[in-house]
């Protein structure tokens, strides 16, 4: 019984594990945005010597609602690609019922353009038109190049918007600590050091999606986020210089 509650244990950690790499794309994308966001308005604010209590408004007014636009754009591109699939679909469910010589030679061209000849060709010709779902799903893909995203629309949304707020947070996290109870050191240098530790791990999970050197990731991550701080931070600066005076 023991057993069996491992394995059974093992199987649930894998498939969670499974559904956190389908979607890790999302969280990674998600975090860059909410951090460099975050920063870039922190950077601002301090180069502009506002006040604590106003870096912390407008950062949380920014995380909060960047976050909700990015998240919403997101759902709503993979609610559109998902729709967009499922019109084709539909319309060569209807072209398979209505035309199926025709379609069943569409299927026979595109497989005798991949190599296959004669009596083969024919074997896979009536292997994929005897079933429509393997049929249409094999037009989609031949004909339009369209294969269908397995993840949620709704799921997209959801991990992006929550990657955008965990690690849009870390810059805000030692002004919250200051406000509050007070912080003993550098308030921004620790904001910056705690920022490039958030952003060198989204630059390593960065690494899984896109494939580059796990370095690299790192890297060019940090040094976007670096350009975005630097420029929010002279923004602010003259932009205080200049009105203030």
């Amino acid at each position: 019984m023991y057993i069996g509650d491992m394995a059974h244990n093992e199987d649930t950690a894998h498939q969670l594990f499974s559904k956190f790499q389908d979607y890790l794309g999302q969280f990674v994308y998600g975090g860059i945005d909410g951090c460099v966001t975050t920063f870039a308005v922190v950077s601002g604010a301090v180069g502009a010597n506002l006040d604590s209590s106003i870096i912390i408004i407008l950062g949380f007014a920014n995380l909060l609602a960047d976050g909700f636009s990015m998240s919403v754009g997101a759902y709503l591109s993979a609610k559109s690609e998902r729709d967009n699939y499922d019109k084709h679909k539909r319309t060569e469910y209807y072209e398979i019922e209505h035309y199926p010589e025709v379609e069943k030679e569409e299927v026979r061209v595109a497989y005798r353009a991949k190599g296959f000849e004669g009596e083969l060709l024919e074997q896979v010709v009536t292997v994929i038109t005897s079933d429509k779902d393997r049929w249409a799903d094999d037009m989609m893909a031949n004909e339009l190049q369209l294969i269908q995203d397995s993840k949620s629309p709704l799921a997209i949304g959801i991990v992006t918007y929550t990657s955008f707020l965990m690690i849009g947070l870390i810059p805000l996290s030692v002004y919250l600590w200051d406000y509050f109870v007070g912080f003993p050191g550098n308030v921004f240098l620790w904001a910056c050091l705690l920022t490039f530790t958030g952003f060198s791990i989204i630059g390593f999970l960065k690494s899984y999606v896109t494939g580059v050197n796990r370095w690299r990731g790192v890297f060019e991550t940090l040094v976007l986020g670096a350009l975005a701080a630097g420029v929010s931070y002279a923004v602010g600066d003259i932009l205080e210089r200049w009105i203030v005076g």
